[in-house]
């Protein structure tokens, strides 16, 4: 298959991917936060999210039962009947019942998210990293954009409600186009293959170093993401300017960060882009600590801010996806691939209490505090060389022919 071939099903499959982002970290936090949900119910929300976290649990069903496309498909519908129920329910006080309908949807989005990265791994040859996952990362902040700034522009017209039933339809539009995805072949997903491949990674040098750095690299935008858009409407920004500048500006700049980002990594190298996206990426903690403590620099100072996360975040995010897809075999991409990425996100669970500590605090020091706390992963990048490009990652990393 020709990569041209491979970029426009990437492209695809992505969109899809990206949306549920747009609903959980642009749609949620506004919707709640205007119906006076306090900075503690909206993270605790967020924290959900730890359905992307535990994925890695049930991730050997996905390439053991059924196809990639049967799961994709079965949990696009799964996220149509939440977003109906979503749309159905009281906003506040937030209950139970909501709380079960914003989980299955985590849920759902989360298996999805298995089965669309296995594809892609299994699609995609060794030295189309860069170009691929570029496409990766424009098409899923396209397909977040989707739902993120596009919907957001909705309530002034038909209110909220109706906002959540339209993204229902789009999902089962999806659902539709999804069926026309080729099929690939996936690999071994046996118990014992799988067991056998996590004991080789456990027997290679630094293995503790990988996993601690895998942990923190994405810590600090993990713990501010969810509270920025609250941030924004306590400062007084309708849904329509926050959609303008942090959701639709947000984007485009994402998207050109993940562009600048594989080029650079293509003229450094992957370890180098690494420390030095990665830097990018943390610094906007603190940029947006800034914001927050000189609220006298009004619209601009919040609009630098978001710019500057957007476009660091596309560059870290690029460096960061390459070198997790480099380290998974092939035909354990759906296991590996899927553990890779859950610990990349445990650090979720700090969202179950980040916005009391965000009210008990602050903005700025919450946000200052988020950008602290990562700044180790940074040091373990010089311990992860032998990953990166010793002759181990031709078996253990990237397999001959194909990942993503």
């Amino acid at each position: 298959m020709s990569l041209r071939r491979k970029l426009a099903i990437i492209a695809g499959i992505y969109l899809i991917e990206g949306f549920p982002m747009g609903m959980a970290a642009d749609v949620w936090p506004i919707y709640l936060r205007t119906h006076d949900a306090s900075l503690g119910e909206i993270s605790r929300v967020a924290g959900l999210s730890i359905a992307w976290t535990l994925k890695f649990f049930w991730s050997p069903l996905i390439g053991r039962f059924g196809t990639y496309r049967l799961w994709i498909s079965t949990a696009l519908v799964t996220m149509a009947l939440a977003l109906l129920a979503i749309g159905s329910l009281k906003s506040a006080p937030i209950s139970h019942f909501l709380l079960t309908a914003f989980a299955i949807y985590c849920l759902a989005s989360a298996t999805q998210d298995i089965a669309i990265d296995a594809y892609a791994i299994d699609l995609t040859a060794r030295g189309e990293e860069a170009p691929i996952n570029s496409m990766k990362a424009s098409a899923y902040r396209i397909g977040a954009l989707a739902s993120g700034a596009g919907l957001l522009y909705l309530p002034q017209w038909i209110g909220w409600q109706p906002v959540f039933y339209v993204a229902a339809a789009i999902n089962l539009l999806m659902f539709v186009l999804i069926r026309r995805l080729p099929s690939v072949t996936g690999g071994t997903t046996s118990l014992h293959a799988t067991l056998h491949a996590f004991r080789r990674w456990g027997q290679r040098r630094e293995f503790f170093a990988l996993l601690f750095f895998v942990f923190l690299y994405r810590l600090g935008d993990l713990s501010m993401g969810p509270l920025l858009k609250p941030f924004w409407v306590d400062r007084g920004y309708t849904p329509e300017r926050i959609a303008d500048f942090t959701v639709t500006l947000g984007t485009i700049l994402i998207i050109a960060g993940a562009t600048v980002g594989g080029f650079v990594m293509q003229r450094i190298g992957m370890r180098n882009a690494l420390l030095a996206l990665g830097a990018c990426a943390l610094g906007s903690n603190f940029v947006y600590a800034a914001a927050a403590a000189f609220p006298q620099s009004g619209t601009l100072g919040m609009i630098a801010a978001s710019a500057f996360e957007s476009f660091s975040a596309g560059m870290g995010s690029m460096a960061f996806m390459s070198f997790l897809m480099r380290i998974c075999e092939k035909e354990h991409a759906a296991v590996q691939y899927a553990f890779l990425t859950a610990l990349a996100g445990s650090g979720r669970i700090v969202l179950f209490v980040a916005g009391d500590l965000a009210e008990a605090i602050g903005y700025a020091d919450y946000f200052f505090v988020t950008g602290l706390i990562a700044i180790p992963s940074l040091a373990l990048v010089f311990r992860l060389q032998g990953w990166i490009e010793s002759p181990e990652a031709d078996s253990v990393g990237v397999a001959s022919d194909t990942e993503s």
